[in-house]
Formats: structure tokens, C-alpha cells, sequence
């Protein structure tokens, strides 16, 4: 784990083509399956990938059904290589922006995956949200991985 105050970087290799773990950080209903952590369901409300455009998605507790929102603007969007946006809670106890990059470098064995997330709300223990990311990165690779045929 390699974090400072406020931030979580993480690395994951995935074992598909850039393309497949890109489209999964871009397809709402992929989202919905593979980005909430353990314990949570996700839903999209809105996304509209483009710079500029934006995302509302709300991660709901399964066991206690508390949901907690969040908004996000798109900032750089290179296909298959870098995705960039800000991320905040609707929940005013939460407050400030969190800046989220996604790079993604091709290897001879499929996908190098990196994340670095700034910006943490002080309320939100680093170590949770570094948990966190690395359930959803084990849900990603159980999306992206399989090559189902048709």
C-alpha cells in the first residue's frame, strides 16, 4: 500500500487487453457490477463520459440500506491509456474534491492498472478507502478476465 495523508495509490495487473479494463471504467452497467466494495450495491444515476461531462453515482449499504452519493466531472479522457476526473460527496459532512487518475499501460501479459486518488475528505480513514478500492479492483478482475464466448 503506498499512501500519504489524503491519498491512496494502488497498482493491479490485469491479465485482458487495455481496452476490456477501460470499458469497464466507462460502461455504466459494468460500473454498477464491479466498482462498490464489498457490502455495497452501485447504482448510476447519470454518466456522460466526455470531458466535461459528469457522473452521479450512489453506493448503498446492503446490510443497513444507508446510501451515500457522489458527483464527478471528467477532466481527461485518452482511450485506453489515462482517465482523469474529480470526485466529491453529496454529503456535506464530506466535504472538498478529490482528484482520481486511472492509468493504464499495456504489457505483454495484458493491462498494467494504476490509480492514484488525492484529496480524501479527513472524516475517511485512508487505510478504509485503500480496502475499499482493492475489493473493487478484485471484482474488475473477475469482469474483465473471463473470455466468455458468444
Amino acid at each position: 500500500m503506498s499512501t500519504s495523508k489524503g491519498t491512496v495509490r494502488l497498482h493491479r495487473v490485469l491479465a485482458v487487453p487495455a481496452e476490456r479494463v477501460y470499458r469497464a471504467f466507462t460502461d455504466p452497467a459494468a460500473m454498477a457490477k464491479w466498482f462498490p466494495p464489498y457490502g455495497f450495491t452501485c447504482t448510476v444515476h447519470e454518466i456522460d463520459v466526455r470531458v466535461g461531462g459528469g457522473y452521479r453515482i450512489s453506493f448503498t449499504n446492503f446490510t443497513t440500506g444507508k446510501s451515500h452519493s457522489f458527483t464527478g466531472t471528467y477532466s481527461e479522457l485518452h482511450q485506453n491509456e489515462r482517465i482523469r476526473y474529480t470526485d466529491k460527496f453529496d454529503d456535506p459532512n464530506l466535504p472538498g474534491e478529490m482528484q482520481v487518475t486511472i492509468t493504464f499501460r499495456p504489457l505483454s501479459c495484458g493491462t498494467d492498472l494504476e490509480i492514484v486518488q488525492e484529496g480524501l475528505p479527513e472524516l475517511i480513514p485512508v487505510e478504509e478507502c485503500y480496502l475499499g478500492w482493492q475489493q473493487s479492483l478484485n471484482q474488475l478482475a473477475q469482469l474483465v478476465e473471463p473470455n466468455i464466448p458468444d
